[in-house]
C-alpha cells in the first residue's frame, strides 16, 4: 500500500470540465488514488458526487480544489477584452450583449469543508497554493492528507513550511492549468525531469512526479529520480468514463495533439493545450484577457456555437505535451497497465 492509501502510488490528476465521479471510481477500483475536480462543481453537486464515490467503493480517493482569490469585476477590462471576440461573434451571430457575466470557478471555502468532513477523503489536494492555516489544519485534524501542487523549488519548500503532507511537481510538459502561486513568470517553470529530483533534494515530504507522463516506463523514470508517486491526467482524456467532449477527444486523436502550448485565452490563467484556431489568431497569451477566472464567460458562447458545428476552434483543448499514452480503454485497465512502472 502507498503512502496515500491506494494499491498503487498513482493518482489521477483531477480535470475539471472533462470528468465526474464515473473516472474516480474506476481508477479506485483498480487500485490507483482516483480523483474528483470540484472547482466547477457547486455544493449541492459536490455533494452527490462524493456519495456516487462512497456507494461506489470504499477505496481512498483524492478531492481537489482551487484556492485562488477571486477577482474584483473590471467593466472596462471585460469590454475590451468582448471587443478581441468582436469580429467572431459577427461570424457566428452572437450578440455580445446578451452574454452574462460568469464566475466560472470557485475557490476551496469553509462550506466545502463542512461537506468534505462528512465523507473525510483520504487526500484534499489544492492547486495554486494552500487556503488558509484553519482550513489546513482543520483537513488535517480530521484525517486527510493535504497535497498540493508546485511548478518550481521555491513554492514546493513554500508548500512544505505551510503544511503540504505532500508536493506534486508539475513539470511544464503538464496539461490544463498550471499550479505556480509565487511567481506568473511562466519561464521560471522547468520540466518534469528537471524539477522532480531538485523537489526531492529541497523538501522532506513525499514528492509526486505530474506533466508528460504518458505510460508505464514514464512511470518508472520518474520514481528513479526520486518520486514516491505519480500524477497522470492527460492519458485518462479518451477513458470512456471521462466526460471529455466529442471535439476534445478527435484533437487528442489526431497529429494536432502534438502542438501543445500555455494559453490564458480560456480562463485568464496559464493552461496548457492543444493549438486552435483563436489561439492562433490571439497569441495564446493575451494581455488583454481578465483576471481568472473571469476570461471564461466571453469565450463561451464561440465554443458553445463551435462545438454545435464539430469545431474545436474556440474549446480549451487541455492536453499535456505528451497525449501518446491517451487510450480509448476502460481507466481501470489504463490504470492497471501504468501501474506496471512499478
Amino acid at each position: 500500500m502507498s503512502f496515500l492509501g491506494s494499491q498503487f502510488p498513482l493518482i489521477q490528476a483531477p480535470m475539471a470540465g472533462v470528468q465526474l465521479s464515473a473516472l474516480t471510481i474506476a481508477v479506485c477500483k483498480a487500485g490507483g488514488l482516483g480523483s474528483l475536480p470540484c472547482a466547477m462543481l457547486s455544493v449541492e453537486a459536490m455533494r452527490k458526487e462524493l456519495a456516487a464515490i462512497r456507494a461506489a467503493t470504499d477505496r481512498p480517493f483524492n478531492v481537489n480544489f482551487f484556492v485562488h482569490t477571486p477577482p474584483a469585476a473590471d467593466p472596462r477590462r471585460e469590454a475590451a477584452w468582448r471587443a478581441a471576440f468582436a469580429p467572431y461573434y459577427h461570424e457566428y451571430g452572437i450578440d455580445p450583449d446578451s452574454i452574462p457575466a460568469g464566475p466560472g470557478r470557485a475557490p476551496f471555502t469553509a462550506e466545502a469543508a463542512d461537506v468534505l468532513e462528512e465523507v473525510k477523503p483520504a487526500v484534499v489536494s489544492f492547486h495554486f497554493g494552500l487556503p488558509s492555516a484553519d482550513l489546513v489544519r482543520r483537513i488535517r485534524g480530521w484525517g486527510s492528507k493535504v497535497v498540493a501542487s508546485a511548478t518550481t523549488v521555491d513554492e514546493a519548500r513554500w508548500l512544505e513550511a505551510h503544511g503540504a503532507d505532500a508536493i506534486i511537481a508539475q513539470g511544464v510538459e503538464a496539461g490544463g492549468h498550471r499550479g505556480n502561486f509565487l511567481s506568473d513568470d511562466i519561464t521560471t517553470q522547468p520540466g518534469t525531469f528537471a524539477l522532480v529530483p531538485q523537489v526531492v533534494r529541497a523538501v522532506k515530504v513525499p514528492v509526486i512526479a505530474a506533466g508528460g507522463i504518458a505510460d508505464a516506463r514514464g512511470v518508472a523514470a520518474a520514481m528513479a529520480l526520486g518520486a514516491s508517486a505519480v500524477q497522470i491526467g492527460t492519458a485518462y482524456l479518451l477513458c470512456p468514463e471521462a466526460t471529455t467532449s466529442p471535439v476534445h477527444r478527435a484533437a487528442l486523436r489526431s497529429e494536432a495533439a502534438r502542438n501543445t502550448t500555455l494559453t490564458n485565452l480560456f480562463t485568464g490563467r496559464p493552461a496548457r493545450g492543444i493549438v486552435n484556431r483563436v489561439m492562433r489568431e490571439l497569441g495564446p497569451i493575451n494581455a488583454a484577457a481578465p483576471a481568472f477566472p473571469l476570461a471564461t464567460s466571453a469565450i463561451t458562447p464561440l465554443r458553445t456555437k463551435a462545438e454545435a458545428q464539430g469545431s474545436g476552434d474556440f474549446s480549451p483543448l487541455w492536453s499535456g505535451q505528451n497525449a501518446t499514452g491517451c487510450r480509448e480503454t476502460p481507466a481501470g485497465d489504463l490504470t492497471r497497465a501504468l501501474a506496471e512502472g512499478f
